[in-house]
């Protein structure tokens, strides 16, 4: 097994971060939230001669999780994650894309709900699930302790936090979960997010003007 790689794909009107985890040696790996705009993340895994093994979401929103069903079908794997309480979100995905004027997004049904604790894996990359709401009542966040990496979504971006006006969004819950899931994972972790460039923690922790309204002491 080599060291763990990551490519990013932006996806949808919106620029969402789709990534493709991947072994550079096997081969193998995974698509994290494949929001749309399927047929350049196919031309991404072709191009790489890349083995795609599972879709993973973060959480329901379209830009995330609207090519998810479309990709599923395309390579005929499963779909894994988020946390079960974005069903309701996955279920409108379809009519928040006809809100927004976008075209080929479609609802999408998980194989398998993740929840606090889980771990997932693509040959012997293991990342720890946790459950991170506020953003999205069901988001979660994927770390991988091996080589102190973590996804985020859009829990904690470069200088700012995810939204919490949309349905299911709580301020207060989101800055709890940073407090309580993310900032514990340590400064020296880095980490992608779900739109723009990725950061470090402990940069995060010390300069992101949100992040000063969290109490961890």
């Amino acid at each position: 097994m080599g060291m763990l790689q990551a490519g990013i794909i932006p996806v949808t009107p919106f620029q969402q971060n789709c990534t493709i985890f991947f072994d550079p040696e096997t081969k193998e790996g995974v698509v994290v939230d494949p929001g749309g705009d399927v047929p350049l993340i196919l031309q991404a895994i072709a191009q790489n001669g890349l083995i795609i093994k599972e879709i993973w979401l973060t959480h329901g929103h379209l830009d995330h999780a609207g090519g998810a069903s479309e990709l599923k079908e395309a390579l005929g794997i499963e779909v894994v994650g988020p946390h079960q309480d974005d069903l309701p979100l996955l279920q409108r995905i379809e009519t928040q894309a006809e809100k927004y004027g976008i075209s080929g997004l479609r609802n999408v049904l998980p194989d398998r709900w993740l929840k606090d604790g889980d771990k997932i894996s693509f040959g012997d990359h293991e990342f720890e699930v946790y459950h991170a709401p506020g953003h999205a009542p069901g988001h979660v966040i994927y770390f991988n302790r091996a080589q102190n990496f973590a996804h985020l979504g859009d829990v904690l971006f470069n200088g700012s936090i995810g939204r919490t006006d949309l349905p299911g969004g709580n301020h207060q819950q989101l800055l709890d979960s940073i407090r309580d899931k993310v900032l514990p994972l340590g400064d020296d972790v880095g980490f992608i997010c779900g739109h723009g460039p990725g950061s470090r923690i402990g940069d995060e922790r010390r300069s992101n003007p949100f992040l000063q309204e969290i109490r961890t002491g």
